[in-house]
């Protein structure tokens, strides 16, 4: 008669053949994201990526708008190419930007703000070069927090509110390039 517990190595192995076999079924349907080979054929993402031609953000000229978009632009720059080289351009993107800030605290007797929230709303659009065509319209964002130092301290108050700002931008250089990921692999 068979019994549970008088066979537990033959269970584990059965359990383990039929997860194996189930490995080995499901192995050449699955792909790496950012692989170097794809099983398709198709070129690989990072070599996708590194195609885009990403045009300079419009910014007016001397403001801390135009700091940030150079900022974005280069995050983004380096999220698609991973610090390498831009192969020639299969598609183009276009992002415009705006930048926000807001206080959260507020010291009630001196009216300083102590905390504040800066925010980057950007929408993009990528075109494939060879038709012209708009292949993805889409738009994100980024809040990020900061505290700001007391009144004796100007100077790490304009650092803090840098440091947001760039912290913001490299949040939504990623998103784009997830993005534009999803976009390449899936082409959705």
């Amino acid at each position: 008669m068979w019994s549970r517990d008088r066979h537990p190595a033959l269970r584990s192995a059965i359990r383990l053949a039929i997860a194996m076999a189930i490995a080995g079924l499901t192995a050449a349907c699955l792909q790496p994201l950012y692989g170097d080979r794809t099983t398709t054929g198709s070129p690989a993402l990072r070599t996708a990526l590194a195609a885009v031609d990403v045009l300079q953000i419009e910014a007016p000229n001397g403001s801390p708008e135009a700091r940030i978009a150079v900022e974005l632009r280069n995050a983004l720059l380096f999220e698609l190419t991973g610090g390498g080289a831009m192969t020639s351009p299969t598609h183009r993107l276009r992002i415009r930007m705006s930048l926000s800030k807001s206080a959260i605290i507020v010291d009630i007797t001196t009216g300083r703000t102590e905390a504040e929230v800066t925010g980057i709303d950007a929408t993009y659009t990528l075109t494939e070069l060879a038709s012209g065509k708009v292949v993805v319209n889409s738009t994100t964002f980024a809040r990020v927090s900061s505290d700001v130092p007391g009144q004796q301290q100007r100077f790490a108050r304009t650092r803090a509110q840098r440091d947001a700002e760039s912290r913001a931008a490299q949040v939504v250089a990623e998103q784009i390039r997830s993005r534009l990921a999803s976009h390449f692999v899936a082409g959705t």
